[in-house]
Order: structure tokens, then sequence, then C-alpha cells
């Protein structure tokens, strides 16, 4: 056999055994291209009349290719362009986990690229790819399908119109229409990444996560399918039962329950009308809490009025329906409504109750009273104020006029309210006051300076309107004049109006 190329041929035919194809026609191509090489088949035809370059292979076909293998019923072997067609039951082997199956394939070897159509299947280890139509590339070791196909990879399928497969890396790249699912949750998404080793899935635009106990949008990301975790980014957002969550970025774990946030979070309870926001979160399902800071704020929404609190820390607590039961707030606590606005160190909203509680430092101002103590207590009715205890060193201060100061000091008050309006005030225990009574045209009469073991207030459209002693009173009208200026004011007097919010924009404002 010689270094030219040859016109001579045989036909060998067998039944039932290896035949080998001894072919004296040589083809020319470079060292270092590897021929499709023929290793067996029931029968071969040459027709020199249809094609001069192919033959055809009939019946039990085996073909080898830089260490791959092709089985097939019928196959139209080309060696002088290192090309074959196979048609029929086909499969291409490439290593002991990679098989390839269809019914239909071109295989050149020169670019070692493959088109396989019809009942296609790319099997590599535990990973099955099905399609219609598939592109193999030897050399870059890629497959890719554009007219559909699914993939089962464990418990897990997945399904695109359009996707890539890189062998050596065991990672697919879908595209358009992708759905992912397992038997706990299903993924759709415009682009996804997949890695059958480490079982995570990257997002690259919408995304959409689904189960019984969560939904979960995002833009960017990854979803550690194996361990039941994800990281979201760009518009992520996260529902769990009456729970929204939405960042900058998430990470989240599914089985614990597990979330962190980033950057303009908002946490929202669809059921009790409550937005937290801020720019760092932590929640926990188990446990039962969503914890916000970094320019933290609440939005206690009302039909009527909206609260707003600001704190270094909030923290959201549930029941186990995952319904808001209380919010806590630590360190330098400030609120607004309309109606009522305080500070304080630390505070507790009794969701359930409808009880909100301050503690530390707290003042609260009611239109045009300030209200101080130890603690408050402030419940609510209707999401209207009903009654406030201020629980020891209490004390109530309201302007007279820009120098006068109407004041009442006792050890514990309750304040009773209408149509969030105060009415009426009972002090208890060390009770004093000093107010300075006007005659009809406002002009001052004097200042009444009176103590008593306890007192009840009467107030009309936030003025003193009548005031009751009880147990030994002693009360006595001053002329102003004849009052010092150190008896003017009571012990503990504070006037904070500079602290005092006058819009929600000022509950950031901190002011000593």
């Amino acid at each position: 056999m010689g270094n030219g190329c040859s016109n001579r041929f045989m036909i060998l035919r067998n039944a039932g055994w290896m035949l080998i194809l001894l072919v004296l026609r040589q083809p020319c191509f470079s060292q270092d291209t590897a021929l499709i090489r023929l290793i067996q088949s029931d029968e071969i035809s040459y027709d020199r009349r249809a094609n001069a370059n192919v033959q055809v292979l009939t019946g039990n076909i085996i073909l080898e290719h830089d260490n791959i293998y092709l089985y097939c019923d019928t196959a139209y072997l080309n060696e002088v362009e290192n090309r074959v067609e196979a048609m029929g039951d086909v499969h291409v082997e490439s290593r002991d986990t990679l098989h390839l199956y269809g019914k239909h394939i071109w295989y050149d070897g020169n670019t070692k690229i493959g088109e396989i159509e019809r009942e296609v299947r790319l099997i590599d280890d535990q990973t099955t790819l099905y399609s219609e139509y598939l592109i193999y590339n030897r050399l870059t070791q890629e497959s890719y399908y554009h007219d559909g196909g699914r993939v089962l990879s464990g418990e897990k399928e997945l399904q695109s119109e359009s996707g890539y497969y890189y062998v050596r890396v065991k990672e697919f790249a879908f595209s358009r229409n992708v759905t992912l699912k397992d038997t706990d949750y299903t993924v759709r998404a415009d682009t996804m990444r997949y890695n059958t080793e480490t079982e995570i899935a990257y997002f690259i635009g919408p995304t959409h996560i689904e189960s019984e106990d969560f939904y979960i949008y995002c833009q960017t990301g990854w979803f550690d399918t194996r361990n039941d975790k994800s990281y979201l980014g760009k518009n992520s957002r996260i529902h769990t039962g009456d729970q929204i969550l939405a960042a900058d970025s998430i990470y989240y774990e599914q089985k614990t329950g597990l979330g962190r946030a980033f950057r303009n979070i908002t946490v929202t309870d669809t059921v009790q009308d409550i937005v937290l926001k801020g720019n760092y979160s932590l929640y926990s399902k188990e446990q039962k809490f969503s914890m916000i800071t970094d320019s933290a704020l609440a939005i206690l929404a009302d039909r009527e009025d909206t609260l707003f609190m600001h704190a270094d820390t909030l923290i959201a607590r549930f029941d186990s329906a995952q319904k808001a039961r209380d919010l806590l707030a630590y360190h330098r606590v400030k609120f607004y409504r309309t109606d009522i606005q305080g500070m304080c160190d630390s505070l507790h909203n009794n969701i359930a109750d409808s009880v909100l509680t301050l503690y530390n430092d707290p003042v609260l101002w009611s239109d045009e009273n300030q209200l101080t103590a130890d603690s408050i207590r402030i419940w609510f009715r209707n999401r209207q104020i009903d009654r406030m205890n201020l629980h020891n060193t209490s004390l109530i201060i309201s302007m007279d006029d820009t120098l006068r100061f109407n004041q009442i000091r006792g050890l514990n008050m309750i304040g009773y309210f209408t149509e969030n309006q105060l009415q009426r005030i009972r002090v208890e225990s060390n009770s004093e006051t000093i107010y300075y009574v006007r005659d009809e045209d406002e002009s001052l009469i004097g200042v009444n300076k009176a103590v008593s073991g306890s007192m009840w207030i009467f107030v009309n459209e936030n003025k003193i309107e009548r005031i009751v002693y009880i147990d030994r009173p002693v009360a006595v009208l001053y002329p102003e004049k004849d009052l010092p200026e150190e008896e003017k004011k009571l012990r503990g007097f504070n006037w904070r109006e500079n602290q005092r919010p006058r819009n929600k924009n000022e509950i950031f404002l901190w002011r000593e």
C-alpha cells in the first residue's frame, strides 16, 4: 500500500461476524489528523456512480475516532473528507461515563463536531440530556441545542429552549423559558447555569423560585439546590407566609429559615400593615424574628394615620403562624404620628394586645402636652389611643405661653383619651400642680400651686379645665410676682420641645 491516494476498494460480507475493512484507498491528511476508522460492519458496499469517496456500511457497525466509538445500523463513511453519516440506533461512547444516543448523526473527524437528531440522549454520569437536535464539539467539550431540551440530574428536572453543556466542568448554561423542578420547589428563569456536581444554579435575569413555604424573586444570584441555600441580588425579595423581604441582596437558607439582607431593605407584614426598612437585616423563621438596623425605620400603617419610628435596631417577632406578634426598638428610639410623638431609649409594641411601652427616659408629646416618666405605656383601641399609664416620677408639662408652663407631677398617672384627645388624668400619690389661672379674656390672675394625695385633672381642647384634689389637698393661688422663680417649676422639670419631631423625617434627628 503506497503513500498516494488509491481508488481500489473491497466489499466484504460475513453475517454475524466482525469484518475488518481493508481500505486500499488512503486519503491524504496531515500527521496530526486522526482518521475515522472502521472496526466492524456486517456489509460494506461502494457505489462509484453515487459518490466515489463514500463507503456504505450496513449492520452492527462500529467506528472509532480518536478514542471515541460510534455504533449504528447504517453509515456512509467518506474517508477522503474524514466524515461519516450514521443512522438507525446511533450510540457514541466517549469515556466510560459519557454516552450519546440518537437516530441520525453527522460527524466530521477534522473538526470533531457531531450533529445528532431525533430522540437524542446525552448521558454523563447521573445526568441525562434529552433533545431532538444536538451539536457536540469534542475539541471544546461542549454540546448545545436551540430547539428545546430537558435534563434529568438526580431528582431534578431542567428544561429550556436553548442550552449548552460544558463536559469538562459538568455545567449547563440554559436560556429562554428555563425551568428547574425538584420535589420541594420550582425555579423559572430567563437564563440559568447549573453545575451537576455542585448542584448550584446561577441566575441572570428575572428568576422565580416557588414552594409551598416560600416564593423568591431576583434578577441575579445563585441557588444551592443540594443544601437549599440561595444568594439573591438585584431587586430580590422573599415571600414567607404574610411577610415579604425585599433588598438589594439577600442570603437565605431554606432549610433553617435563616436569612440576611443588605441595603435598601423592606420587610412587610401584609396582615398587620407593618413595614420595616433599613440597610441590614437578619431573619430567622425558626426563632420567629426579623431584625433590622442601619437607618432602621418602622412604619405602622393605619387608614386614618400612620406611625413612623426610627431606632438603632428594630426587631419584629412572629407567632407560630408567622404573623407579627410584637415589635421591639432599641436605642435612640424616636417616632412620629400626627396626634402623638415620642422618644426613648427602648420600646416594646405588643401588636397582638395593641399596647406600646416606652422605657428609659421616655418622653411623649400629645398636642400641647409633654409627658415624661420612668416608663410610659399606651393602650390602643381600634388603632386610636385609649389610655396611657405614666409609671414612677410622672410629669406632664404644657406651655401656657412662651415663659410660663402648667405642670402636673405625681408618682403614677393614668390618662384617658377620646378620639385621640386627652380628656382626663388620674394622678396617684404625691400629686403636685402648678397651674396659671386666667380669666375669660386670658388675663393672668395668678399661679395656683397645690399638693394632695391624688387628684383628677379634666382637659378640654388640650387645656386644663378643672382640677379635683383628693386626700388632704393644700392649694395656694399666688400672684405671679409673689412666687419665686425657683418655685415655678416642679422637681424634674425639663422642657424638651426642641427634641420633638415635627414630621416623619425628623425622627432621624437626635438632639440631646
